[in-house]
């Protein structure tokens, strides 16, 4: 099977999925800049392309592989050598490569028909805007940016893919550049992630120095890992995965880098639909996973990433249920399950964690792009415009009940089958506090999301709107509405028998901590929390009148209320540690030192040189008398001075 594989037309022609997206960036960029319309159909030519063979390559990879052992499950199509270096632990070889596996497999899927549907909605959104062109430009190389990261080999390449990524981001988070809010935004997320990304990069180079390679396969061998774990001191490798896991710390916005993530809301809705899905914030997961052999095999990794993981889903959770702008709801219930994902590897729920990536991709983007049309009718990202938008947009409407249910975890829908596995797998680690945190946050989930819902389309009309529904708009939510709704169910027992744990080193901790089971009463508790969350979410704003809802949205708030809503004033703290202490307090203190030490060090000798020029200026007359006389006196003072010496002697 395995040379059946090989030997198939998707797995020969593999690289296209990475080539169309990069081709459509070129086109675009070069000839259709200012050609909006064939630009987008072009992208979505391209993205289409490609989203075909990477699920032709995903249905020949499962049919070939999916009936080996996990640590079988391996395919390389295609690898090509571009530099070997010579160092004292042997020959390092970097390589660009496509690398098959259950979880790159399940990504390049993913990715592909996300960015195809992202770019048949990006039509209708942006077919008024004069900078389309260069839009789906940007798109393109965003998504050829993110193929190439989850397909890489070696960490030098996703490294490459990594900056790619974060560079594309930058350019569309800031693509409206006139918009002070959009350029501040997106530097913003360029430097933290920069910030993240430095350490990311010692970490790469320090391992692969430890280990002598830069090569997943090499870095998750077991029998290695054992013997590096004897060899190499282990506190070295423990820094050195912490350093690693910071990159990914940054690019999915743990906290307390999580601030970039709602300002980049700032970009247009689409870049918000494709960024928080199934791409740049699910980059720093999908690292998680793609090493977990390896931080197995030290264990700090997986201990800082099960608190970060767990408290920002709980923080992000609590924040989102008081804000206003429907973005940004959204972006804080991105922080919220992406939380949920790193806490997962953490406990031990590789399958879990990455099961709820594939389904959050699809209910997450058809949210966002539901959130777009709205925007789109009534010309507001705020709540307070929306309400009584049902009649007007049905397909927004169910659509956005569909996405909210799976999100909250209520069965049927997707999103209870990979929550519930997460769960399970913080109550099987006997993890009991993240679970229970876990479960907190699930019925806040369903409270602010269903809060959402219930104040964008319930209610009294509260806006102005105008239009009706795009059709380019609406068609991909459509699209997303059927695996939101039937996904997890179809595919939770494919996936669990697909997606395994790798093979860990026998001296890992993390072994002795992962126990089976599934309680019976875990799913109707969750549930049951779901619902409440929903239940109370009704009580307070699905009614005609709720005097503690009106009191709450008011103006006039309680205290408590007041700190959530202004995101416990961390943005405020970032502020005024960037730009009081940072900018002020240290940048002011260096050009200080730089003004009156550097600088008037430099104004002394530049002094002392220019009275010295004078000095030798006065000399300068001009008169030959006076050069004579000087001549023969230097002459007879010489001569004195050398009759005296050969006196003496």
């Amino acid at each position: 099977m395995q040379s059946v594989f090989y030997s198939s037309f998707f797995a020969s022609c593999s690289w296209l999925i990475l080539a169309f997206p990069l081709l459509s960036f070129v086109i675009n960029g070069c000839f259709l800049r200012r050609h909006g319309r064939a630009a987008g159909l072009f992208s979505i030519a391209c993205a289409g392309l490609s989203a075909v063979f990477a699920l032709g390559l995903s249905w020949q990879f499962v049919s070939a592989f999916g009936g080996l052992p996990s640590a079988e499950r391996v395919a390389i199509p295609w690898s090509w050598e571009w530099l070997s270096l010579l160092s004292s632990f042997g020959e390092l070889s970097l390589k660009i490569s496509f690398y098959l596996d259950p979880i790159s497999v399940m990504m390049i899927s993913v990715v592909s028909v996300i960015a195809f549907l992202v770019n048949i909605y990006s039509v209708g959104y942006m077919h008024e805007d004069e900078g389309a062109g260069r839009f789906f430009a940007l798109l393109s190389l965003f998504a050829f940016s993110m193929l190439g990261l989850v397909v890489a080999t070696n960490l030098v390449q996703i490294y490459i893919f990594w900056e790619l990524v974060g560079v594309s981001s930058y350019l569309l988070i800031g693509f409206w550049y006139h918009k002070p809010s959009a350029v501040s935004a997106s530097k913003q997320a360029f430097i933290l992630t920069r910030f993240a990304d430095s350490f990311f990069l010692l970490g790469i180079l320090l391992v692969g120095a430890l280990l002598g390679s830069f090569d997943f396969l090499s870095w998750n061998d077991p029998k290695k890992l054992e013997l590096v774990n004897v060899l190499v001191s282990h506190n070295w490798l423990a820094v050195a995965s912490v350093f690693i896991f910071v990159g990914a710390w940054g690019k999915s916005a743990m906290f307390p880098l999580h601030i970039w993530l709602p300002n980049a809301m700032e970009g247009p809705t689409p870049v918000s639909a494709i960024i928080h899905s199934a791409t740049m914030v699910v980059a720093g997961v999908y690292l998680t996973a793609r090493l977990f052999p390896f931080f197995a095999s030290v264990g700090t990794v997986l201990e800082v990433a099960t608190v970060i993981g767990a408290f920002t889903a709980l923080f992000a959770a609590v924040i989102a249920c008081t804000q206003k702008d429907i973005k940004r709801i959204l972006a804080y219930s991105t922080l919220s399950q992406l939380g949920y994902m790193m806490f997962a590897l953490g406990v031990g729920g590789y399958a879990a964690s990455m099961f709820h990536t594939f389904t959050h991709a699809f209910f997450k983007c058809m949210l966002f792009l539901i959130a777009g049309s709205v925007i789109h009718l009534v010309h507001s990202n705020d709540l307070d415009n929306m309400g009584g938008l049902r009649k007007k947009m049905p397909f927004a409407y169910f659509g956005c009940l569909i996405a909210c249910l799976a999100i909250a975890g209520i069965p049927p829908f997707s999103g209870f089958w990979s929550k519930d596995e997460i769960l399970l797998s913080a109550w099987n680690a006997g993890n009991y506090s993240v679970f229970f945190a876990g479960l907190f946050t699930g019925g806040l989930t369903a409270f602010y999301m269903f809060r959402m819902f219930f104040l964008t389309f319930h209610g009294e009309e509260r806006g102005h709107s105008h239009g009706h529904e795009n059709i380019w708009m609406t068609v991909p939510i459509v699209v997303l509405a059927v695996p939101a709704a039937l996904l997890g169910y179809l595919s939770h027992g494919f996936f669990a028998d697909f997606v395994k744990m790798p093979p860990l080193s026998a001296n890992s901790p993390f072994l002795a901590s992962v126990s089976h089971g599934h309680p019976e009463w875990l799913p109707f508790v969750a549930s049951a929390v779901g619902i409440a969350g929903l239940a109370v979410a009704w009580f307070l704003y699905a009614r005609r009148s709720s005097d503690v809802a009106g009191a709450l949205e008011s103006d006039i708030r309680p205290a408590w209320y007041k700190v959530i809503y202004h995101k416990f004033y961390f943005d405020e703290a970032y502020y005024a540690f960037t730009r009081g202490f940072l900018i002020k307090g240290v940048a002011g203190f260096l050009k200080a030192i730089d003004h009156y030490v550097i600088d008037a060090i430099g104004d002394f000798i530049a002094g002392v040189l220019q009275w010295l020029g004078r000095s030798v200026r006065l000399v300068q007359s001009g008169y030959f008398v006076a050069y004579a006389s000087v001549f023969i006196v230097g002459i007879v003072f010489g001569m004195w001075i050398l009759v005296s010496v050969l006196v003496k002697m």
